[in-house]
């Protein structure tokens, strides 16, 4: 009778054990849900200042047409993506050529000075920051989760119902070279 009563309790307590290390990798899996769904507000919202964007550069860089389109099929691409790793592949396709932009307006001095132009790219700077704010939660939330799904026991658990390893949103190649760039210093 007694070792049936510890054979009971040794499965009680081994399944609630199974049990806590499932419910942690399925929070850690719905905070990094979550941390994109914030990524995803911030990405539409910067979708929707690019039209704008794109309308008052037209005027002043009328031959920077294919850079414009370019721009524009990213946005429409990253706008259709559905899962949070075809939404980070569009996304840095659109920082790519959002990137590009920048460095074909410097020749344009006009557009340069222009308040509507300098407005939106204020608006685009400070929408830049949030994102980033927002991919290192997102980034952190990721990491947590890959933690507990490579980690023993809880791999263990991980295999049996699913889960997997969740890649970083990490900075676009564009963006990380000139990251690690030496800035060009003039007097």
């Amino acid at each position: 009778m007694t070792t049936v009563i510890i054979i009971v309790a040794a499965v009680v307590v081994l399944g609630l054990i199974v049990a806590s290390m499932y419910n942690s990798l399925v929070g850690a899996r719905n905070n990094r849900e979550n941390a994109f769904a914030n990524i995803d507000v911030q990405l539409k919202q910067r979708y929707d200042l690019i039209p704008q964007l794109v309308n008052t550069v037209k005027g002043y860089a009328a031959h920077e047409k294919e850079l414009l389109e370019k721009i524009t099929a990213a946005r429409s691409a990253a706008m259709n993506a559905t899962s949070i790793n075809d939404k980070i592949k569009a996304d840095n396709e659109v920082s790519n050529a959002l990137a590009g932009l920048k460095v074909s307006l410097e020749a344009y001095p006009d557009l340069k000075a222009n308040q509507n132009f300098l407005q939106l790219q204020q608006e685009i700077a400070d929408m830049e920051n949030k994102i980033a704010a927002t991919r290192r939660f997102f980034n952190s939330a990721t990491k947590e989760l890959n933690t507990l799904v490579q980690s023993f026991p809880q791999n263990i658990i991980a295999g049996m119902f699913g889960f997997h390893t969740e890649p970083m949103f990490e900075v676009p190649e564009a963006e990380r070279q000139a990251v690690q760039k030496a800035p060009e210093i003039q007097f």
